[in-house]
């Protein structure tokens, strides 16, 4: 039986905060803990709660929803989905690879910088990633790079952690080294990332990536990834790209992985 948790949205001005920084309380044992939203170490060490918070009450769909999207656009090109090999970067407690695994992907890889989220995956949901690595994708050392290399990715997923301080840009161009030309990235990114006017490192990266000649647009979508905790739905972007070419060594170098 499934573990239920006593969860406590408190008065708060939500709206005015960001993503990360909106809060909850868990009780347990009569005590209120509070937790922020983007807590996840904390959150995956409770069983259940990750799900309870953001699936049952937020009504969270970025997983299905990317996944089936980038189904959608390989098997468009006469591609089959079954035969991906996937880095799945920021893959948390595995909700991302139990919805690609529906869809018969070949080999499954996941990635956290916590260690919390690789206990919690294999807890929750045994035997869902071929292998799943713990590490920071901002200085990957020489081990961990041969071992990458070795999977040979032709797709990148990365759903609900781009772009608020959880993967910084620089570990998310790392992660796009390793998928080869020809390969595929699936990601989601809330709406106001595509915006000039948003001039944050992560907003800007996205904007040079899809404008960049190594990177080939072929699925972009508005929708729903959540609700707020005021019961409001917040618009993210769903994006399916192809990786035509290695990427450029000015936006390498920028991001400080060259030189």
């Amino acid at each position: 039986m499934p573990i239920r948790h006593r969860i406590h949205f408190p008065p708060q001005n939500a709206e005015d905060l960001a993503q990360d920084e909106v809060f909850f309380y868990v009780v347990e044992e009569g005590d209120k803990i509070r937790l922020r939203f983007h807590d996840y170490a904390r959150i995956y060490e409770r069983p259940g709660l990750y799900e309870q918070l953001f699936y049952d009450r937020l009504k969270c769909n970025s997983p299905t929803r990317v996944a089936d999207i980038l189904r959608r656009t390989v098997e468009a090109l006469g591609q089959d989905v079954t035969a991906l090999r996937v880095l799945d970067l920021g893959a948390g407690n595995g909700m991302m690879g139990d919805a690609l695994k529906r869809h018969g992907v070949s080999r499954l890889v996941g990635v956290d910088i916590i260690p919390e989220a690789r206990d919690a995956c294999l807890r929750d949901r045994p035997g869902m990633y071929d292998e799943y690595y713990v590490a920071d994708f901002t200085k990957v050392d020489t081990e961990l790079h041969e071992d990458l290399c070795e999977w040979q990715f032709d797709c990148l997923t990365s759903v609900a952690a781009l772009g608020f301080g959880d993967i910084p840009h620089r570990a998310f161009v790392q992660a796009l080294q390793y998928v080869q030309p020809g390969g595929w990235a699936a990601f989601n990114i809330k709406h106001t990332f595509l915006d000039p006017s948003d001039t944050t490192g992560f907003s800007a990266l996205v904007r040079e990536l899809l404008f960049s000649e190594a990177i080939e647009v072929h699925h972009i979508e508005r929708y729903w990834h959540r609700l707020s905790m005021e019961g409001n739905p917040l618009a993210y972007y769903a994006l399916v790209v192809r990786k035509k070419a290695d990427l450029p060594a000015e936006l390498l170098e920028r991001v400080g992985m060259l030189g």
